[in-house]
């Protein structure tokens, strides 16, 4: 589908897609391309560029797409985009649709003002992930129920509508993928604690998986720091030592597994991290006031058919 082939909408400018559909497409662009919608978009805007450089504009908030950059458009706002003056091309990922709510959280802290959202810097290591959901997106939008989706069988330049209601979860679902995959490994341009970057990407990957087998020295090292500097560092900035926070966050771990699995104490304990059934009993019990198991019977004896 061409975009002039898109259904109309209300918006004067260049038409955006109507609510409730669900539109990705690809371009590259060069020098004088643009878009300009002076009541917004009817839709959300998602945009990760590849190559070249564009430049979005929505309300008073202005700013520059690198590749790697997911940059997101709430709607309802004025806004332009345009390959930037100075840029050979832009090379940009698109999507127009209704975000989950369940994206806003994940969004919030890339919020630089009037609706737009710049979730970077995103490793390095991901983009090529990133841009698989995108095509794997427009594949799905283009489904009709079927064989299997074709991510590859199509022009690189073509849009696509997802109109069936198969086709549009499954393209949300890829775009919540890419979604999910930005805004969990870039870094919020600042910090609203306060803390130290290090420390809290110490603090990130301990919440990403309490049941690695960290130490002060590995931690450490992740953070190019030593474990005498790091260890100091953390617990000056978060009021426990790193260990405890690691022991703290492995008990949290352990009671969601208890409320939401039917796994043994002594599995539990181990996909936690403890390196005994025993000591996981202890340090629960003192955590929680009860043992593991009187803890899970409790949880279950307070749910409601």
């Amino acid at each position: 589908m061409r975009a002039d082939d898109l259904p109309v909408t209300a918006t004067p400018g260049d038409p955006s897609p109507p609510p409730g559909l669900v539109v990705v497409g690809h371009f590259d662009q060069g020098p004088g391309y643009g878009a300009n919608r002076p009541l917004g978009s009817d839709s959300w805007l998602f945009t990760w560029t590849t190559g070249g450089q564009g430049r979005l504009r929505q309300g008073a908030t202005e700013v520059r797409a690198d590749p790697g950059d997911l940059v997101v458009l709430a709607p309802g706002v004025p806004h332009r985009y345009t390959t930037e003056p100075a840029a050979r091309h832009w090379r940009f990922w698109w999507a127009h649709c209704q975000a989950r709510p369940t994206w806003t959280p994940w969004l919030r802290p890339y919020d630089t003002g009037d609706g737009v959202y710049v979730v970077a810097p995103v490793p390095p290591a991901l983009h090529e992930r990133v841009e698989a959901a995108f095509r794997r997106m427009r594949a799905d939008a283009r489904w009709a129920g079927l064989g299997q989706p074709a991510v590859t069988a199509h022009a690189d330049h073509e849009i696509a509508v997802a109109h069936g209601t198969a086709a549009r979860e499954l393209a949300l679902g890829a775009l919540e993928e890419a979604v999910l995959l930005t805004t969990a490994s870039a870094r919020p341009p600042t910090s609203e604690s306060g803390v130290d970057d290090r420390v809290r990407r110490a603090q990130e990957l301990i919440a990403a998986d309490p049941g690695a087998p960290h130490t002060v020295r590995s931690l450490a090292g992740e953070v190019a720091l030593s474990a005498s500097r790091f260890a100091h560092l953390f617990t000056e900035q978060v009021g426990q030592s790193p260990m405890r926070a690691l022991r703290e966050a492995r008990l949290r771990h352990a009671a969601r597994l208890l409320e939401g699995t039917g796994l043994s104490v002594e599995r539990v304990a181990a996909a936690s991290g403890f390196a005994s059934p025993f000591h996981f009993t202890r340090v629960f019990r003192a955590r929680y006031g009860m043992p593991p198991g009187a803890y899970r019977d409790g949880m279950h004896g307070t749910m409601t058919p």
